[in-house]
């Protein structure tokens, strides 16, 4: 759960940052996809850090 809010969350900052930026269409979606993976990363760490730590 954790995963999919961070990737849906990265993919929102990398979109409105490229559209801040003055990107185009291809730009938006590279910078979301870009975050989003980078967002994803973190997530899976926080899950694991919270699972280790509950379990």
């Amino acid at each position: 759960m954790i995963v999919i809010a961070a990737a849906l969350l990265g993919a929102l900052i990398g979109g409105m940052t490229a559209v801040r930026r003055k990107g185009n269409k291809k730009d938006i979606a590279q910078y979301a996809a870009g975050y989003a993976m980078a967002f994803t990363i973190v997530g899976m760490i926080l899950t694991v850090v919270i699972h280790r730590m509950l379990v």
